[in-house]
C-alpha cells in the first residue's frame, strides 16, 4: 500500500507541471476507435447508443472493419429484436459509426481510445502518430490491460521527454470485456497525465453508462492485479490435483456467488491474454507469486488458447 500512495503522490506532484487543452466531457463531440475487434467494436458501438457521438472506427484491416460492423447490426439488431431499443435507435447508432483504414481520418476527434492488441511497440508507434495526427485539444486514451500508461504516455513526446504538451493527454480507459455489459472501467494515469485529462475521461466514460475506478499506473492496474493471481491459483490447484475442474468452478459459483467459476473465465479470456498479463505481472514486480502456471504455459503452448479456438479447459 505504501508503494501504492507513494506513486499516487508522485503523479500528482508531476501532473502539477503539465498542462493540457483537454476539454471537458460535454464537449466530447466526435470519438475515435482505433481498432474493430471486439473490445474496439464494443467501445464504438457503446458510445454511439449512449453518448450519441460520431466514432471513426480505423483498423488496418479492411475485413476485420466489415466483421466488426456486421457484428455491431446483429448487436443492434437483437436488441430491437428484445424490444430494448425502437429500430430508429438503432439506425441512428449505426449511422453513427465510421468505419476507416486510415489513421488520418481521426484528425478531427476530440477523444480517442486505442483498443489494438496487447504489443507494447505497436502501442508506442500508434501513440507517436496520434500526437501528430489528433487535433492538440483531443485526449489520447489506450484501453491496454497491462502496459505501464507512463511508457505510452512518453511514446507521445516525440523523443522530447521535457515537452508534455503531448503526454499530458495520455490516459488509460481499461473498459471491462464484453462492453456493451460490463459497466466497469479503469482510469488510470501515467507520471505525465493532467489533472484536466484525467477528469475529461471520467466524464466521458460516464457518459458512456460506465462507472469508473481509478488506479495507480502499477502492473496489472487494479483488475487484472485482483483478477489473474486468482485464475492463475485455480489453474494451479488443477494442475497439482487440489480439485478437478468442475469442483473448482463449483465451489468458486457457488461458494462465493461468481457467474462463472475462474477456469471457464480464463477460456474467456483468452488463455494466452491470461499467460501474457500474469508474465508482465512477473516481471513488472519481480515477485514469485505472480509465477504463471506451468500448466497455463503447457495449454498456451499445445494452442488450447479456450473459447476462441475451440478448446481450453472446456471444449467449445
Amino acid at each position: 500500500m505504501a508503494s501504492v500512495r507513494h506513486a499516487l503522490r508522485l503523479s500528482s506532484r508531476v501532473r502539477c507541471f503539465s498542462s493540457t487543452a483537454a476539454r471537458p466531457a460535454a464537449d466530447v463531440k466526435r470519438l475515435g476507435v482505433l481498432g474493430a475487434g471486439q473490445m474496439g467494436l464494443g467501445i464504438a458501438l457503446v458510445a454511439a447508443q449512449k453518448a450519441q457521438v460520431p466514432v471513426t472506427l480505423v483498423d488496418s484491416s479492411q475485413a476485420s472493419l466489415d466483421k466488426g460492423i456486421a457484428f455491431a447490426e446483429k448487436l443492434l439488431a437483437k436488441d430491437v429484436g428484445k424490444q430494448r431499443i425502437t429500430q430508429e435507435q438503432a439506425d441512428a447508432a449505426r449511422a453513427l459509426l465510421k468505419p476507416t483504414t486510415s489513421l488520418d481520418d481521426l484528425s478531427d476527434v476530440d477523444f480517442v481510445i486505442e483498443a489494438v492488441p496487447e504489443i507494447p511497440e505497436l502501442k508506442f508507434d500508434i501513440f507517436a502518430k496520434l500526437a501528430q495526427i489528433c487535433p492538440k485539444h483531443a485526449i489520447l486514451a489506450t484501453n491496454t490491460s497491462s502496459i505501464s500508461i507512463t511508457r505510452i504516455a512518453a511514446a507521445a513526446t516525440g523523443g522530447n521527454p521535457n515537452d508534455t504538451s503531448n503526454s499530458s493527454r495520455v490516459v488509460s480507459t481499461h473498459f471491462m470485456n464484453p462492453v456493451p455489459v460490463q459497466k466497469g472501467v479503469e482510469i488510470i494515469s501515467g507520471l505525465q497525465t493532467s489533472p484536466e485529462t484525467l477528469d475529461t475521461a471520467i466524464e466521458f466514460c460516464k457518459r458512456l453508462g460506465k462507472v469508473p475506478s481509478i488506479s495507480a499506473d502499477s502492473p496489472g492496474f487494479l483488475a487484472n492485479r485482483i483478477l489473474m493471481p486468482y485464475i492463475n491459483e485455480a489453474i494451479i490447484c488443477l494442475e497439482t490435483g487440489v480439485g478437478d475442474r468442475d469442483s473448482i468452478d463449483a465451489i468458486m459459483k457457488n461458494g462465493t456467488n461468481v457467474p462463472m467459476g475462474p477456469l471457464q473465465l480464463a477460456d474467456f479470456i483468452g488463455l494466452d491474454t491470461c499467460l501474457a498479463i500474469m508474465k508482465v505481472l512477473h516481471t513488472e514486480t519481480g515477485d514469485s507469486k505472480y509465477r504463471p502456471s506451468v500448466l497455463l504455459k503447457n495449454m498456451v503452448a499445445a494452442g488450447w488458447l479456450g473459447k476462441k479456438s475451440g478448446k481450453g479447459f472446456y471444449d467449445y
